[in-house]
């Protein structure tokens, strides 16, 4: 194994998140489909009781698994119920599609809810890909490279109309951005975001940690100053909720690349909070280890 470097430069294939001394945490996305309002306000209370460290939703107009035309809710209106709701758990979506809300608009949205929650919010962004949703609701259907052009261009504009609303957010609303192109998507987390979540397998994410890392150290960011966030699944959570996987496992794998936020995702009751008690049980023990000096890690499976 290669001899550890500071973040600043490169380490022969291991990632600078490799050395994050961040906390494992927690994420839970429930998406908005298929239930009533009263089951999501519960499953999210619940969670919220439960320790999770943070609650998402996705932002979508219709159901994305089972029947597709099956109930579904707004995204930020979930939000602002469940900031009313819970009382420790941050919560965003992942992600909010910036073509869907003008970025002033979205920054005027995200910082009210930030108030409701007491300052819990965490502004979750991305350029969005549901073609179909795009005409069913008259939004102008672009190229995947157009729509990633307006994310860059939309992330300056929410920033400043952050910094100029009355009141403010009154929590630290990290900006959160996902997606994992390597051209354009993080070149833009690299300058703009406080997290980054991806897709993939552990020896996937490795690579695509390498790649921010690059683009972090090109425009003169550490690299650290990005919290690396993945689904445990392994996949994106539109495919539907995936039961009976091994958790503990897969964050173990994934922890060893650099996550540190573990996304898992509940798409439609009746919900199973034991795979979140798995997930949270191994938070918890993986918190309590000593430091690891990355030159020390074993690789599983990456």
């Amino acid at each position: 194994m290669s001899s550890f470097l500071p973040q600043t430069g490169p380490r022969d294939g291991i990632p600078a998140s490799a050395a994050d001394p961040r906390p494992a945490r927690v994420a839970v996305q429930v998406a908005p489909q298929h239930a009533s309002y009263a089951a999501l306000r519960a499953v999210a209370c619940q969670l919220d009781e439960l320790g999770v460290d943070v609650l998402l939703t996705w932002d979508h107009f219709v159901p994305l698994s089972g029947d597709l035309g099956g109930m579904h809710f707004e995204c930020w209106s979930i939000l602002a119920g469940w900031a009313e709701a819970t009382h420790r758990a941050q919560l965003g979506p992942l992600v909010s599609c910036t073509a869907y809300r003008n970025p002033n608009l979205l920054a005027d949205i995200a910082r009210t809810v930030d108030h409701i929650s007491g300052g819990r919010v965490v502004l979750g962004t991305g350029s969005g890909w549901h073609e179909q949703e795009f005409a069913d609701y008259g939004f102008d259907v672009k190229t995947a490279g157009a729509r990633l052009d307006d994310l860059a261009a939309h992330l300056p504009v929410l920033r400043t109309r952050l910094a100029r609303l009355n009141p403010p957010p009154i929590g630290p609303m990290p900006l959160l951005v996902g997606g994992g192109g390597e051209r354009k998507t993080l070149r833009i987390v690299a300058e703009h975001a406080d997290i980054w979540h991806g897709f993939g397998d552990p020896a996937t994410l490795r690579h695509k940690h390498l790649v921010l890392d690059e683009w972090c150290r090109s425009l003169g960011r550490d690299p650290l100053a990005i919290e690396r966030s993945a689904g445990v699944a392994f996949q994106p959570s539109r495919r539907g909720t995936q039961r009976g996987l091994p958790w503990a496992e897969h964050a173990e794998r994934l922890y060893a690349v650099g996550t540190r936020l573990f996304q898992l995702a509940l798409c439609e009751p009746p919900y199973d909070l034991g795979q979140v008690r798995d997930l949270l049980a191994w938070r918890d023990e993986v918190n309590r280890r000593p430091s690891q000096h990355p030159d020390a890690i074993a690789w599983p499976g990456a």
